[in-house]
């Protein structure tokens, strides 16, 4: 018998604004490390939401494009202090990294070589392998419970790594097997509110409306020929988002430097660089590409100003649906269980997420223990990735403390090798 976790309660206004902000400055990793230390700082340390919500909204935000993490923050937000409180949330998540990006994507565009912050990345890299391990053992042990869970995980698992399979078809495959296949567990009642059609419709009608105001703003040459163009493209990446941050940059690497032709080679590939350098979401490079296209593109503006203006339509465009959609179905994720088919979808969603996540942890590992492949790891990572792992584990130490300490280390052995 499992037995009953107390939850503390939400956390205060203030307390929450502090803690949204400390971690849009320390949430490196992508969307598994994010997620993984959500998962450890609000559920298992914080104790400020229940494990079982904290899974119904991550399976609500795997099934929507965007960045799964930041909607995840989002909801978080709204949970506690309503709509204004999701804005606010998904902002703390995003505006560090989004301002510390600008000033890489400037460096870059004046200097052609990036700050040199590699020794300290590398270290934090090594701890977000540790926190992706331990988040994906502590997911598997809630939401495995039985072998036909284990099977559904382990066949999107196959499906994902294996045949290369479209994210979203893997996760919709799964909730039909468990609509099929699984005996949901029993839940309590819920006593929900009526369906508030009128609220959904006002948030969407909103979201439309702080959609076109950019698009008013830029319509016409009067701030050059790249502007509106450039909203568009982005505005239809960020609705087909589905799959994940590589995905995405995959379809649109594809797109900019072929079919647009509005970046180069060099620029993909820096961008990719430099998202990895920061915190926050890994599709923040979509606004590296709005600012090297817009630097270089021709009219009235300066090229500085250029940039700013595309990399702010870029962002805006990109995850303005993420704050619209979350707030908009927010309110119906507890009204999931009270529905025993979706109650056994969900569950198997819920499998198939640990999936999912288990495949992020082996990129991640595999770009950070085996940069020059299977055969020449890199020791130094893996033995303070392992490292960081045994104090995760075996120790109530604070997780900035456990990132300070990995990037500590890591830039010593790097100024010490010389």
């Amino acid at each position: 018998m499992t037995a009953t976790v107390v939850t503390a309660g939400p956390p205060g206004r203030l307390q929450a604004l502090r803690y949204g902000l400390c971690v849009g400055c320390i949430s490196f990793g992508g969307p598994a490390g994010q997620i993984g230390i959500l998962h450890r700082e609000l559920v298992e340390e914080r104790r400020w939401l229940p494990g079982e919500e904290f899974e119904r909204a991550l399976n609500l935000c795997m099934l929507l494009p965007g960045p799964e993490a930041l909607q995840l923050v989002i909801y978080l937000g709204w949970r506690w202090y309503g709509a204004v409180g999701g804005i606010v949330a998904g902002l703390c998540f995003l505006l560090p990294a989004a301002l510390l990006l600008t000033g890489l994507s400037l460096g870059y565009l004046l200097y052609g070589r990036l700050a040199p912050v590699a020794a300290v990345i590398a270290g934090l890299q090594c701890v977000v392998v540790a926190l992706v391990a331990q988040a994906v053992q502590r997911l598997a042990q809630r939401a495995l419970g039985g072998w036909r869970q284990r099977l559904i995980a382990l066949a999107a698992f196959a499906a994902l790594a294996l045949l290369q399979a479209p994210f979203l078809l893997v996760i919709v495959a799964s909730g039909a097997a468990g609509a099929l296949v699984l005996t949901p567990r029993p839940v309590a009642a819920v006593v929900a509110a009526p369906v508030a059609w009128q609220r959904t419709a006002l948030c969407l009608g909103l979201g439309l409306g702080c959609w076109l105001l950019p698009w008013l703003l830029v319509a016409g040459e009067r701030f050059g020929t790249r502007p509106p163009p450039l909203y568009l493209y982005f505005s239809k990446v960020a609705l087909g988002g589905f799959g994940g941050a590589y995905a995405v940059l995959a379809y649109v690497n594809q797109e900019l430097a072929g079919t647009l032709g509005w970046l180069g080679s060099g620029d993909l590939l820096a961008g990719v660089a430099l998202a990895e350098t920061t915190p926050g979401p890994l599709v923040l490079v979509l606004q590296f590409y709005g600012f090297v296209s817009g630097w270089h593109s021709q009219g009235p503006l300066s090229p500085a100003a250029a940039a700013l203006l595309c990399s702010a339509l870029a962002s805006w465009a990109m995850f303005l649906p993420s704050f619209v959609l979350v707030i908009a179905l927010a309110p119906y994720v507890e009204r999931l269980r009270s529905n025993a088919l979706l109650a056994a979808a969900l569950e198997a969603v819920s499998a198939a997420v640990v999936a999912v996540l288990a495949v992020f942890a082996l990129q991640v590992a595999r770009k950070v223990l085996l940069p020059e492949g299977l055969w020449l790891p890199d020791w130094r990572a893996t033995g303070l990735a392992l490292g960081s792992w045994l104090v995760l584990t075996r120790t109530r130490l604070d997780l900035p403390w456990v990132l300070a300490g990995g990037a500590g280390l890591s830039l010593a052995a790097r100024l010490l090798a010389g």
